[in-house]
Order: structure tokens, then C-alpha cells, then sequence
């Protein structure tokens, strides 16, 4: 799965190329807002499951041929969940998770006001940070090394522009499973991100 992902950014690069080099419009800019993520734990303890409200902040350029562009992005955004666990032990865990995503993403402006944005992402892993309560206190000894490093997934939303200012709402598939190590599975089994992303752009012109 990974090679495919790794397939489509390099396929999407080639097509940005020339794009990039004859772009009529060129915008930079910054971004952030409100991430909303979950993990959909499907493992026999799990009793409930709830999602993480965090946040998103970064940067993105576009490159616009016509009503058809290119818009890579940087983002730091905060991922996880919270679930409940039952059966010999009663607890209560926090994933609480920070990644660097960077998404490339195939814009399309049928009209001036509105963007369609749908691509690939990769998210690289910074920080872990895995908190119980219940009959185990605290933080675990899961950190980063438990977890995989890159998670690689599919991005789809739509924005609305006003002036300088962009509003727009935006959903993450994950692709990979985000379990490494043998404890992490056992929390976790084949779970993979997906969340929902709210988010405030600033527009600066390139040229």
C-alpha cells in the first residue's frame, strides 16, 4: 500500500511540474483550524469510543491553470482518540498523537467563490503521547517507537473563497494501520486515521 501511495505522489508531481512552471495564478499562504479525529477501535474490550477534538496549523501554495491548480500543504495536525476499555481491566485511554501532513491536493474552481480539493496526504509522526485512567494511572510506555512513522491516506473537502480570506471543511482517510508493536495492537488492532478538519486560509498573491 505504501509503494502505491509513494506512486501516486511521484505521478502527482510530474503533472504539478509543468503547472507550476506555467501557472497563470500563483497564491501562497496560512492555514488552521479545528481538527476533529478518530481511530474506529473494532477489538472484543472496546466498549466506547469518542473523538478527539485538537487543531491544524500551516502553510500551502497553489498553482492555478485556468479553473484547474495544484495545492501542496504543510500542516501540523493533532490526531487521536479516546476509548473505554472493559473486561479484566476497566480503563480509560487517550491517544492524543501529532503528525506533519503534507498533503497534494488536485483543486478544481467551477466557480470563482468555490474549490474542490481531493488527493493524497502523508503524515509523519512527531509525538505520541498516551495517557490512562483508571486502574492504570498516567502515561504508558507507548511512544513513538510503537507506533508507525508515516501514515498515508486520501483527502477530500471544499472551500469557499471571500476576497483574501478562504473558509473550507475538508475529510482524511488514513490508508495505513497505525499499530507497530505487539502492545499497540493490542489497543488498537488494524486501526487507521480518519478525521474531519474545519479550517481558516489567508491568501497572499503570487503573481
Amino acid at each position: 500500500m505504501k509503494r502505491k501511495m509513494i506512486s501516486i505522489f511521484l505521478v502527482v508531481g510530474l503533472f504539478m511540474l509543468p503547472g507550476i512552471t506555467e501557472a497563470q495564478t500563483v497564491n501562497h499562504g496560512i492555514k488552521g483550524g479545528l481538527t476533529t479525529s478518530n481511530l474506529y477501535i473494532d477489538i472484543d474490550d472496546l466498549d466506547d469510543e469518542n473523538a478527539r477534538t485538537g487543531f491544524h496549523v500551516g502553510v500551502y501554495s497553489q498553482y492555478v491553470l485556468g479553473g484547474v491548480g495544484i495545492q501542496p500543504e504543510v500542516l501540523f495536525t493533532t490526531k487521536g482518540s479516546e476509548a473505554e476499555f472493559t473486561g479484566i481491566i476497566d480503563q480509560s485511554v487517550s491517544f492524543n498523537m501529532s503528525y506533519i501532513d503534507v498533503p497534494v491536493l488536485l483543486t478544481l474552481r467551477p466557480f470563482p467563490f468555490i474549490e474542490i480539493h481531493a488527493g493524497p496526504y502523508a503524515g509523519f509522526l512527531v509525538h505520541t503521547n498516551i495517557q490512562f485512567e483508571g486502574t492504570i494511572e498516567g502515561e504508558t510506555e507507548l511512544d513513538r517507537d510503537h507506533f508507525r512513522t508515516v501514515d498515508l491516506g486520501l483527502s477530500g473537502g471544499v472551500a469557499f473563497n471571500l476576497a483574501a480570506v478562504q473558509i473550507g471543511a475538508r475529510y482524511n482517510l488514513g490508508l495505513t494501520e497505525i499499530a507497530e508493536s505487539n502492545a499497540a495492537q493490542v489497543l488498537l488492532g488494524d486501526s487507521k486515521h480518519q478525521y474531519l478538519q474545519v479550517y481558516l486560509a489567508l491568501r497572499f498573491p503570487g503573481r
